[in-house]
């Protein structure tokens, strides 16, 4: 793949101690993006956040679409979506997508860049680093003086590689869009997010099986990790039910398997979600 414009990709609606530690690990990259597009979801403020933030030298080119809230809900996929055609519409041909929760480590860009750059072949493909999850911040809310490395806890289920290392990914259910790279052309080969999930859950689930489904791949990447900043969540994430069973349902009419079973079952435990007759989950407010 012959050089070209790479893209940093996020969405963000509050969290913006969050957006700005992104910012500021974006800023201190070793290969600093061409562009920046952060899609402000129902949240005014983001640009604002975006443009205050200083960077050491030259800032790329930063751009701050906006959607608003479907039925009261989130739009994640097709703010990502949105992020990703505003990048490639600026002339972005390698796209690097972040959660807005994520610090990016200094070689994240330059290590992404450099796999896509080497990568042959015309099947549709991604990248992903590795993501480590951090501790509660400290009381000033800002992690940029503590050594990251020492205090982040690597994911169980996703390996853990050395810095130059890459290895192929054996199971595209184990993608997700916390951080990975993708070209312009896979991204139109497999057609982005289906819009159509809502909310939380599922979205990510459901774009790896759409990769399987176009003959695509996904290699892990040694030295492109990303730092998951803490947020207080629930396990399982009762405050997300209403969108995990309508996308979980989505999800398995197409593929015919249920993703975020777990989720389900805690649920069901604690009288949130049931089964209809027809085999559906539904909320416990829903009718069989």
């Amino acid at each position: 793949m012959s050089p070209g414009r790479v893209a940093v990709v996020s969405i963000a609606h509050g969290r913006h101690d969050h957006l700005s530690g992104l910012l500021c690990g974006l800023a201190s990259q070793t290969r600093a993006p061409d562009l920046l597009v952060v899609v402000a979801m129902d949240d005014g403020d983001v640009e604002a956040a975006v443009r205050a933030d200083s960077w050491p030298g030259s800032r790329p080119e930063a751009l701050v679409p906006s959607v608003g809230r479907v039925d009261g809900r989130l739009p994640l996929a097709a703010a990502r979506n949105l992020g990703v055609a505003t990048a490639v519409d600026a002339g972005a041909d390698r796209l690097v997508v972040l959660d807005v929760d994520c610090i990016p480590s200094s070689r994240l860009v330059e290590r992404y860049c450099a796999v896509m750059a080497g990568a042959g072949g015309s099947r549709p493909h991604v990248w992903a680093g590795e993501v480590a999850y951090l501790p509660p911040a400290p009381a000033n809310g800002d992690y940029r003086e503590l050594d990251l490395d020492a205090l982040a806890a690597p994911h169980p289920a996703r390996p853990v590689l050395a810095p130059e290392e890459v290895r192929p990914a054996d199971d595209l259910r184990l993608f997700w869009s916390l951080s990975f790279a993708t070209t312009a052309r896979t991204w139109a080969e497999t057609g982005g997010f289906d819009e159509a999930y809502v909310g939380y859950g599922g979205e990510d689930t459901d774009f790896g099986q759409r990769l399987a489904r176009h003959g695509g791949a996904m290699t892990w990447v040694g030295g492109a990790r990303a730092y998951h900043q803490h947020h207080p969540t629930s396990d399982p994430p009762t405050q997300h039910v209403d969108d995990i069973v309508a996308n979980a349902n989505r999800f398995a009419a197409r593929w015919g398997w249920w993703p975020m079973e777990g989720w389900l079952e805690a649920f069901e435990r604690l009288g949130l979600a049931h089964r209809g007759h027809d085999g559906s989950w539904r909320v416990a407010t829903d009718s069989a």
